[in-house]
């Protein structure tokens, strides 16, 4: 055998020996049930209207509880707006990590990457701009039982962001 097809061989094994033994290990939690039991579902929804101004938003999300004060999960997010004749429709996901230093204090980080169409209307005629938007928020919050109410903060915020300010605030609601 050459060197290459050694190689080659070496790290087929090495990702057969990872898969085996991260299937072994997810296997065990779930037929024990510990891994359901211990997924949180939740999310956000908001509404907001106004004279020729509508917005509309779902976010719903996953975590999964690792230990009393960590949790990590996934959301989808979609979001509608309208303002006269300009229209903006976002779309995708984020990653989300949970940290109670307290129990009544929660630190967070969140990726998100969002697909943005935004349709602005001139009076010569309409702009058309389709495009990917990151986003990577540090935030904090108060905690009460399974409802959260605080502060994230954007640190990729750009003026290509559908948010106005780089600081927003959040409430996050978990069953």
């Amino acid at each position: 055998m050459n060197f290459l097809t050694d190689l080659r061989l070496k790290k087929w094994q090495l990702i057969l020996f990872f898969a085996f033994s991260s299937t072994l290990t997810f296997s065990q939690q779930t037929n024990s049930g510990e891994f359901w039991d211990n997924v949180r579902f939740g999310g956000g929804i908001g509404l907001g209207f106004g004279n020729n101004y509508f917005n509309g938003s779902i976010a719903p999300s996953a975590i999964y509880q690792v230990s009393e004060r960590f949790a990590a999960g996934v959301q989808l997010n979609f979001s509608y707006a309208t303002f006269n004749d300009n229209k903006l429709t976002a779309y995708g996901g984020s990653l989300i990590s949970l940290y109670n230093i307290i129990p009544a204090i929660q630190l967070s980080g969140e990726l998100e990457q969002l697909r943005i169409n935004r349709t602005t209307s001139f009076s010569d005629g309409d702009f058309k701009d389709n495009y990917w938007s990151p986003g990577l928020y540090l935030g904090a919050g108060y905690v009460n039982r399974n409802f959260t109410v605080g502060l994230k903060y954007n640190v990729l915020h750009d003026d290509k962001s559908i948010y106005s300010d780089a600081l927003i605030p959040f409430v996050r609601i978990y069953f």
